[in-house]
């Protein structure tokens, strides 16, 4: 086995755990609505949450980390933008459980209509 596949394995798999810790956090996925609309300097992001500047720039720098933002410098403003195609790791997991909850729900609907 090449050893530098086995590393981009582990680099994958450690991704996909940052963006589902990244996204696991009520905050941070209010940031990633709110930059769903556009790109957006931090200053405009504080006033939608009751929490310091610092706090809000943490919470970007972990969905950063994560691959779910990319941040740019503008003078002296940091602008943050949605990376929306990092979310399709998510999308995909919930794929998989999508064809079991429709059967449940089917049989459901059924067994409640015979009732």
């Amino acid at each position: 086995m090449d050893i530098s596949l086995g590393m981009q394995i582990d680099r994958a798999s450690t991704a996909r755990v940052d963006i589902f810790h990244a996204v696991a956090d009520a905050n941070r996925r209010k940031l990633l609505d709110l930059l769903a609309a556009g790109e957006r300097p931090v200053q405009e992001l504080v006033p939608h949450f009751d929490m310091s500047f610092q706090a809000v720039s943490q919470h970007l720098h972990i969905l950063a980390e994560a691959g779910l933002v990319t941040r740019r410098k503008q003078g002296r403003y940091r602008i943050y933008r949605a990376q929306p195609a990092a979310l399709r790791d998510i999308h995909d997991w919930a794929g998989q459980y999508r064809a079991f909850w429709e059967n449940r729900l089917e049989r459901l609907g059924g067994y409640l209509d015979e009732t």
